[in-house]
């Protein structure tokens, strides 16, 4: 009889199903899973639409936009009476806030040259090292920032010198930010008016909303006017079941606004908006709601105006006919706040310009007579992606960036939005690329111990 490999049976028996486990246990598992510790939270849907009209008169200039939303997002952050103390409801959370409380939001990045970069690569060149809401986030809130304002791109606290700055915003490098807020804002029938630079900033001037909340005392500042409004505070449950309205005295303004009393016959569950609204001022106010923003039927419709000239040049594009501007849009919906909205890819604006992506139409008159003729645009979850990345050897795509390739001519959105994603878990693909690797080897060894016996010479005195 012939005598067996004594080394190879263990192998066969125990080594080999061990690494085809471990291999199989590895393969794709546990990667796309939220982690909100880790500030990862994928939303259901990669991609939405957004449709956009402009308009454009001897003075003003107008944009209207249309987007779906399951349900009108028109509640902040709110404070609940529980317990005897006030508790604030609606901090910013991975995702969406889960009772619902934070505002749908439409926004616009808009610039007329001076960032040449942007036409190219629209929001991605606002996402600097550090950004707020990201795995590796800064300590203190890194928010919207242009590369330039930055010494070194992968250093967040590098910032240049207050007088470079400055200069930067006289030469115009700086991008327009139109914020509309839903429950901040468009209630008074307004938009916030912001820009990019060296950060998030907002214009000079008073914004329309206030934190309603004092400190020292751990209760708001105002309540509703009973004499004005029938009530002091709504009701928790109406806020959280979404019973309340347009019609509703959803939200606190200084017009029904009165200081709060402590002493008062407080009740659980009664609640305060965590926001005073007031009427913007300054350049920080020049953006205004034209008609109503309301949702109907499942949809938003949104138009906002501005002076083609606003009179700030270090706060705002200043918009001329005939020029042609390049401008990105943005949607949070579905409760959602920070980095977790839909953006969308950089287009051209033109001011009864044939020649642009989004042509401004010119009007008589004060306001436009809008037709069913929309530039449709898909927006897409972008991610864990910043400018950073993208100009490093890590992105493949970098040499396409440093030749000033358009992200259009490259990606689609869906492209885009999965990218996003697979930067979210480039860790966890990286550790899980190198188990099943790992396993794979291991599997192939084993079989290649087993195997060695059959490819021995057989000795003539091993035969029986």
């Amino acid at each position: 009889m012939a005598s067996h490999d004594k080394g190879a049976g263990p192998w066969l028996v125990l080594g080999l199903p061990i690494a085809l486990g471990l291999a199989w246990v590895t393969q794709g598992t546990g990667v796309v899973e939220n982690d909100p510790e880790r500030n990862i939270s994928i939303p259901e849907e990669l991609t939405m639409p957004l449709q956009v009209q402009a308009a454009y008169s001897d003075n003003e200039v107008f944009f209207r936009y249309r987007w779906p939303a399951e349900r009108p997002g028109i509640h902040h952050d709110v404070l609940v009476h529980e317990g005897g103390s006030w508790v604030r409801k609606g901090r910013a959370v991975p995702g969406s806030e889960p009772d619902g409380l934070h505002e749908d939001r439409v926004t616009m990045l808009m610039d007329d040259g001076s960032v040449p970069q942007f036409g190219r690569y629209g929001g991605y060149l606002t996402v600097g090292a550090g950004a707020a809401g990201f795995t590796d986030e800064a300590p203190e809130e890194v928010t919207k920032s242009l590369p330039a304002t930055r010494m070194d791109l992968g250093d967040w606290a590098s910032r240049q010198d207050p007088a470079v700055i400055d200069a930067q915003r006289e030469a115009g490098y700086f991008l327009d930010l139109w914020h509309w807020r839903a429950h901040r804002s468009n209630p008074l029938e307004v938009s916030d008016d912001q820009w990019v630079g060296q950060e998030r900033s907002s214009d000079e001037g008073r914004g329309p909303y206030a934190t309603n909340w004092d400190g020292d005392a751990g209760e708001p500042l105002w309540m509703f006017s009973p004499e004005l409004t029938d009530r002091v505070a709504m009701r928790w449950d109406d806020v959280a079941s979404g019973a309340l309205d347009f019609d509703s005295d959803y939200y606190l303004a200084e017009a029904f606004a009165v200081p709060f009393d402590p002493d008062h016959d407080w009740q659980e569950g009664d609640a305060i908006p965590y926001r005073l609204l007031r009427e913007p001022a300054g350049s920080r106010g020049d953006i205004r709601v034209q008609g109503a923003g309301r949702w109907v039927d499942g949809y938003w419709d949104v138009t906002l105006a501005r002076a083609l000239d606003t009179g700030s040049p270090l706060d705002d594009k200043i918009l001329r006919d005939q020029g042609l501007y390049s401008v990105a849009f943005a949607v949070h919906r579905d409760a959602t706040g920070g980095r977790w909205h839909k953006v969308s890819h950089p287009y051209s604006l033109g001011l009864g310009r044939d020649d642009a992506d989004l042509t401004a139409t010119r009007v008589q008159g004060g306001s436009p007579a809008w037709s069913d003729d929309w530039m449709e645009v898909t927006l897409f979850y972008p991610g864990q992606v910043n400018w950073p990345l993208l100009i490093s050897r890590a992105h493949a795509g970098a040499e396409d960036i440093a030749e000033g390739t358009p992200v259009r001519a490259r990606h689609s959105e869906r492209q885009l939005a999965l990218y996003g994603v697979e930067m979210e878990f480039k860790d966890a693909i990286t550790l899980q690329w190198g188990l099943t690797l790992f396993a794979g080897l291991l599997a192939m060894l084993g079989v290649t111990l087993a195997l060695l016996p059959a490819f021995r010479p057989t000795r003539q005195g091993d035969r029986s």
